[in-house]
């Protein structure tokens, strides 16, 4: 089973012609559950609708209850932000949390949750995106304190581990990736564990989500960083849903576009029991 975690990058940049180098990397990594952030919608048009669409999926969208921040920024007060879900499989429930911050930092953060139905069991899915100030480490901590308790209230009961995918805005030693993951310090809620899958991964891969190789990066002065992930519970009876493997995508251009200011993450899992 292949899971992506992607943030699309709104409407920023040459947005239409990275649409199109978007939905070519989805085609070319033929994934069965997608996370994605930053997705627009506007003049009756949805961007994971499109791409669900193109690639022959089913779908869920959450947009944002605060988009004035984002509009300003492109100058364009009628496009919509939100959070998505693509998946091979039927969308049976979805609920979505606003993440708590101060006003100073408050632009509609979501997580969005969906229950996602294969024929053997159903899949607790979720994706997110977190405050991105840099000095926001303590909000943070409260969004993904809410979003441990979301989680816990909605993955009910299934044999498929819970994922947890999107763009946390943190990197991999911070205080909210170790709470959140709850095994380097006490877990939000009693028992409540994920492996960040990423620790799975070729030790010497390319690791970077957030990096300066990227034209649309390189304009800044920040450093790369991996701040994109796939979470995953710990596998259930037999092995299922372990992680197999992971790996960046969306990386590099295509016929000339660089797709997004992120790189993806994707987890291959397994969705049986080991050998």
């Amino acid at each position: 089973m292949r899971v992506v975690t992607w943030n699309l990058w709104w409407r920023f940049g040459p947005w239409e012609a990275r649409q199109k180098a978007i939905l070519a990397e989805l085609r070319d990594l033929r994934p069965d559950i997608v996370g994605l952030q930053e997705v627009w919608a506007a003049d009756g048009e949805n961007q994971a609708e499109w791409l669900a669409a193109e690639l022959g999926m089913h779908w869920a969208w959450a947009p944002s209850p605060a988009p004035e921040r984002w509009r300003r920024r492109i100058g364009d007060p009628t496009v919509d932000i939100g959070n998505a879900v693509l998946s091979r499989w039927p969308v049976v429930a979805q609920r979505t949390l606003r993440l708590p911050a101060p006003s100073d930092v408050d632009d509609g953060r979501l997580a969005l949750y969906t229950r996602l139905a294969t024929p053997s069991y159903d899949i607790p899915f979720f994706t997110t995106h977190l405050t991105s100030a840099l000095h926001a480490s303590a909000v943070r901590c409260r969004q993904v304190t809410a979003l441990a308790e979301f989680v816990g209230e909605n993955r009910g009961d299934t044999p498929f581990p819970t994922i947890v995918t999107g763009d946390f805005n943190a990197w991999p030693d911070s205080d909210e990736i170790r709470l959140f993951g709850g095994y380097r310090t006490a877990p939000v809620v009693p028992g409540q564990v994920f492996f960040d899958a990423w620790q799975y991964a070729d030790p010497h891969a390319p690791s970077a989500t957030w990096d300066r190789e990227n034209p649309y990066v390189a304009a800044g002065l920040e450093p790369s960083v991996r701040i994109d992930y796939v979470h995953v519970g710990p596998p259930g009876t037999g092995g299922l849903g372990h992680v197999r493997g992971v790996r960046r995508a969306g990386d590099g251009p295509v016929d000339g576009v660089w797709p997004s200011d992120h790189a993806a993450v994707v987890a291959d899992l397994g969705d049986g029991p080991m050998p």
